[in-house]
């Protein structure tokens, strides 16, 4: 891992590019920082170093309300000099890294190992390369651990430290990678075939928003193929059966600061022909209104019907289920799953709760026929019928439906009811009803934060929700000191308590994916 004193600088710059940078979009990566990164790189983020203009008065607003700070970079350049001399390896960005910092910068990780990104290159304009140069051959003196002069195809460079990073000055830019071998690939990329020369990579990064804080590029399909995580059979044939192959897929998000929000634009080729569209917003605005969380998904019928096909086509082994008898074993019961996923539209899940014992929420489906309300039913009297344990009719004020209660569902029962057009799946009783009431009570639609997060995302449908104050006040109740991560939280919480709401919408540019997401602060 790249931690020594020398690579401080080059971290701090990293770190400024996703919080207080300017520019990216789609910038000309050929002579730029990608042009350090070796060809099939998963990971890749880019930006510059000096906000100017309206960027950079955002980007101080957003320090001064999340963090009470005039100016964000001076922020963080504080921090990192207090981290290090905490460390007892004291920086002085001002003398030391100012006077020859440039304005591009950019980080790129080659593989995965145990699933977290390794490999790193950083790479760091530099306006005077004999004064960064100057600036390593200083800090090296003054390391306690050795480090020792290496040349590769012409280019001098210093291997050694604690961690035997590679440090030194390529063309214009400062250039640190984990050891000599990836300082050695760095040079092999700029003098040879890189990241940036990729057309996959070219193609994706054309994406990404202009103006942006930073843009990060991501291989889909290779991160899966590293993480040595296959993907279920079942799910890959879904994935392609609607025209999405993982391990073509690519996307890009570019983080765009406003005066009292941050934006993050995100776009997916998916790996297919045709991008999912669709408009699943009324149905999450009839979520109850005490919800701190909401996610829809539109044409989930035709999404539910394509994986049934895939599922009866590969069969269940683990639950004696052959190939191509799942539907018809079915509908020998009552149940036709072709009809049910066709009846169907859309789907939307909701929670509330502020403590872990309050915590609650349901599935909800809307239908254009009563197929799925005779569905439900018709299941409910088939566990009765079959003897199955725990199963309660549920049947009052024009709802209808069953429960289900067992030791492995804990305290609570498994709730599936049917009202005018809806069917509810909820754990326990009254989240399945509020999730097919939508003639009393508040929604969504109704509350103040959620009114914020579907203006701030415009002509984008909203496909998702979080309540800040009731996210936080959840996870309050829910970390304790004894958590390993409770210390992390307690150092975030100042920071997140200024999250009014994060919203997300997503839809289509012709055969790319779309979303947005925006996270909503408040002083």
């Amino acid at each position: 891992m790249i931690r020594h004193r020398l690579a401080l600088p080059a971290l701090a710059a990293t770190a400024a590019i996703a919080i207080a940078g300017c520019g990216g979009g789609g910038s000309d990566s050929s002579t730029g920082p990608a042009g350090f990164a070796t060809p099939g790189s998963l990971i890749f983020v880019e930006g510059e170093m000096r906000p100017t203009g309206e960027l950079k008065a955002n980007v101080d607003a957003i320090a001064s309300t999340v963090a009470d700070a005039d100016n964000l970079g001076d922020l963080i350049v504080s921090e990192l000099e207090s981290s290090a001399s905490d460390d007892g390896e004291p920086v002085d960005f001002a003398e030391e890294v100012e006077p020859w910092l440039g304005e591009k910068a950019g980080v790129a990780f080659r593989t995965l190992e145990d699933g977290d990104p390794s490999d790193p290159v950083i790479a760091i304009e530099t306006t005077d390369a004999a004064a960064t140069q100057e600036f390593i051959d200083d800090q090296a003196k003054q390391s306690s651990d050795p480090f020792e002069g290496a040349s590769y195809k012409g280019v001098d460079f210093t291997v050694g430290g604690s961690d035997e990073n590679g440090v030194g000055v390529i063309d214009d830019f400062l250039v640190i990678a984990e050891g000599e071998a990836g300082f050695k690939a760095a040079v092999d990329a700029t003098q040879g075939d890189s990241l940036a020369d990729e057309a996959r990579f070219a193609d994706a990064i054309s994406a990404a928003s202009d103006g942006s804080l930073a843009d990060l590029y991501v291989d889909v399909g290779g991160v899966l193929d590293a993480s040595g995580d296959e993907i279920d059979p079942q799910a890959r044939g879904i994935l392609e059966s609607s025209g999405i192959d993982p391990s073509e897929a690519t996307a890009v998000a570019s983080v765009m600061p406003g005066s009292d929000q941050i934006q993050v634009d995100i776009t997916s080729d998916l790996g297919g022909e045709e991008a999912p569209s669709g408009d699943a917003s009324e149905l999450i605005g009839s979520m109850p209104a005490d919800s701190f969380a909401a996610v829809g998904a539109t044409e989930f019928g035709e999404q539910l019907k394509e994986a049934i096909d895939e599922l009866d086509k590969t069969g269940i082994p683990d639950q004696g289920v052959p190939p191509n008898q799942l539907k018809s074993s079915l509908k020998a019961t009552g149940i036709d799953l072709d009809k049910i996923a066709g009846s169907l539209e859309d789907a939307a899940v909701f929670a509330r709760g502020s403590t872990e014992d309050s915590l609650g929420g349901a599935l909800v489906l809307t239908s254009d026929s009563n197929e799925a309300a005779k569905t439900v039913a018709n299941l409910g009297v088939l566990l009765r019928n079959t003897g199955t344990p725990g199963v309660t009719a549920v049947n009052s004020n024009g709802v209808s439906g069953f429960s289900v209660r067992s030791d492995e569902l804990g305290d609570k029962p498994l709730v599936v009811v049917s009202k005018a057009g809806r069917v509810a799946v909820g754990y326990s009783l009254a989240p399945a009803l509020a999730g097919l009431d939508t003639e009393s009570g508040e929604t969504l639609s109704e509350d103040v934060s959620y009114k914020a997060g579907v203006s701030a995302l415009g002509s984008t449908p909203i496909s998702a929700f979080v309540d800040g104050p009731g996210a936080l006040r959840l996870a309050e109740s829910m970390i304790s000191p004894s958590d390993d991560d409770f210390e992390d939280f307690q150092e975030a919480k100042p920071y997140l308590r200024h999250v009014e709401y994060v919203a997300m919408g997503s839809g289509a540019d012709d055969d790319l994916a779309t979303a947005k997401l925006i996270v909503g602060l408040e002083k």
